[in-house]
C-alpha cells in the first residue's frame, strides 16, 4: 500500500536488525508508536511480533552486506513508498546503514561519521586530535609492528579487532609470552589488522548521551562492578551495572566534559551514544571508546528508570523527528545484576529464587531467570538479569549484593555439539 493511500501516514521508516531481540523489540515498539509512521523492517530472522509491528518486512541473508540491505530497502520502497529514515540500534550495522543512506539519498547519520564511531583506531585518532584523553594505540598488520608498539608503550596491553563489539575477541596481555601467543592466534595482516592499545586500569564507567541537531540534550552515568574485560576473563564472576542517583565527584565532571567533546569531535547530529571510560588511580580519566548507538538492553532500560522517562521514545524522537521532549531529571538509582555461575554445559538448576525475591520486594523491576536446559551464555551478559530501582544508591548496591550472593546457577558440564 503506497504512502498516499494509507490514511494518517506522513513518513515511511525502515528498521534494520539481525534478529528481533529483546532490545530491538523495545525500540521497534517505540518507533511504531510515533505519530503518522509507516514502519518497515529488514531482518535476517524476524519474530512474529516484529512482523506484526511492521507494515512490510524484507528478509536478508546478512544485514552486514551493504548490497543486500540496498536491495531490501529498494524492494520495500517499490511496495510502500519512499523510505525517509533508515534506522537500527545494533553496532554491527551502523556503518552499513550509513552507506545505504548515501546510495539511496536517505537522510540520517552520514558514512564519514558512522565510520569514525565504528572504526576504533580512527575514532581514537579523532579523539586524540581533539585533545581528549584516550588510550595510546596502534593499528598493526604484523606481529613485528605489535611488538614494536609494546616496547614503546610497555605492558600490559589490550588486543582487539578494530570494529569489535561488546569486548568480543578482546584480549588483555601482561607478559611478552602472552603477547606472542595472542598475536599468533589473531594473525594480524593488511586485510585483517589488529588494534593494540595500552590497558586502561581503574574503575570502569559509562556515559550516555542523546543528541539532537548536534547538541547534547540529555546525559546519564553508569558504574560497572567490575569492568567488562575482567568479567569476560572470569566467566563465573557475578557482576553488576549501577546507575547512581547522584553521580558526584571530579571524575564524573571530567568524563562529562570529555564525553560532550567526543560527540562534537566525531560529528554526530541526531542520536544516542554510549561511551565507556575509566577513572584511573592517579585521579585522571580516559575514554575507552564511544559507540553511535543506545547502550545494551538493561543499561538502556535503567537510563529510563533513573530519569523517569521513556528512553526508547527519546531515541526514536531524536533519530526520526530530530526532536527532544525534555523532562529528564535524575530521581532514582537503579542497577542490574547479571546472573552467571561456575561451570559449563546446559543449565541444570537455579536456586535461591524465593529467598532473593523476598528481600528485593517492591524494588524488583524485572527479572529474567536462567532457563533450565539452555546452554550457558558465553557473553558477559550471562544467563539472566535482575533489575532493581530505589531512591538511594546504597540500597541498590545492597539489593544487588543479595541477588548476586543468593541466586545460584548450576550446569551439567556437557560440551555443546
Amino acid at each position: 500500500m503506497g504512502a498516499s493511500t494509507l490514511a494518517g501516514v506522513s513518513r515511511t521508516l525502515a528498521f534494520v536488525a539481525p534478529t528481533a531481540s529483546y532490545d530491538v523489540l523495545c525500540f521497534l515498539r517505540a518507533v511504531a508508536r510515533l505519530e503518522g509512521v509507516r514502519l518497515l523492517g529488514v531482518f535476517q530472522r524476524p519474530s512474529a511480533e516484529a512482523q506484526a509491528l511492521c507494515r512490510g518486512v524484507a528478509r536478508v541473508d546478512d544485514v552486514s552486506s551493504v548490497d543486500d540491505l540496498t536491495e531490501a530497502v529498494t524492494l520495500l520502497q517499490r511496495a510502500h513508498g519512499r523510505v525517509e529514515r533508515l534506522l537500527g540500534i545494533n553496532e554491527v550495522v551502523q556503518e552499513q546503514l550509513a552507506a545505504v543512506r548515501e546510495r539511496l539519498g536517505i537522510a540520517g547519520t552520514p558514512l564519514k561519521t558512522a565510520r569514525l564511531f565504528r572504526d576504533k583506531a580512527a575514532m581514537k585518532d579523532a579523539l586524540r586530535a581533539a585533545r581528549l584523553p584516550v588510550a595510546r594505540h596502534a593499528l598493526v598488520a604484523t606481529q613485528a609492528e605489535a611488538q614494536r608498539f609494546a616496547r614503546e608503550v610497555g605492558l600490559p596491553l589490550v588486543l582487539k579487532p578494530p570494529a569489535g563489539v561488546g569486548a568480543q575477541s578482546t584480549y588483555r596481555v601482561r607478559t611478552e609470552a602472552a603477547l606472542s601467543q595472542t598475536l599468533a592466534a589473531m594473525r594480524p595482516s593488511a586485510d585483517a589488522p589488529v588494534l593494540v592499545e595500552e590497558l586502561l586500569e581503574g574503575t570502569e564507567h559509562s556515559f550516555e548521551t542523546i543528541t539532537v541537531g548536534g547538541r547534547v540534550r540529555a546525559t546519564s552515568f553508569a558504574d560497572y562492578h567490575p569492568g567488562c574485560l575482567e568479567v569476560l576473563e572470569t566467566p563465573w564472576v557475578q557482576w553488576a551495572c549501577v546507575l547512581p542517583r547522584a553521580p558526584e565527584g571530579p571524575h564524573y565532571a571530567a568524563a562529562a566534559k570529555a564525553g560532550l567533546a567526543a560527540v562534537r569531535a566525531l560529528g554526530l547530529a541526531d542520536g544516542m551514544t554510549h561511551m565507556e571510560w575509566f577513572a584511573r588511580p592517579d585521579g585522571s580519566i580516559a575514554i575507552g571508546e564511544i559507540a553511535q548507538r543506545p547502550p545494551g538492553p538493561q543499561l538502556c532500560q535503567m537510563v529510563g528508570l533513573v530519569n523517569d522517562v521513556d528512553v526508547y521514545r527519546a531515541w526514536a524522537r531524536a533519530v526520526v523527528d530530530g526532536a527532544f521532549d525534555g523532562g529528564w531529571q535524575r530521581r532514582f538509582a537503579a542497577g542490574c545484576a547479571y546472573v552467571r555461575g561456575v561451570g559449563a554445559g546446559r543449565i541444570s538448576a537455579v536456586s535461591g529464587v524465593s529467598e532473593t525475591w523476598q528481600v528485593l520486594g517492591q524494588h524488583l523491576v524485572e527479572a529474567r531467570l536462567p532457563e533450565v536446559g539452555r546452554w550457558k551464555n558465553p557473553s558477559y551478559e550471562g544467563d539472566g538479569v535482575v533489575v532493581v530501582k530505589h531512591a538511594q544508591t546504597d540500597a541498590v548496591l545492597r539489593l544487588l549484593g543479595v541477588a548476586m550472593k543468593t541466586l545460584r546457577v548450576r550446569y551439567d558440564g556437557r560440551r555443546e555439539a
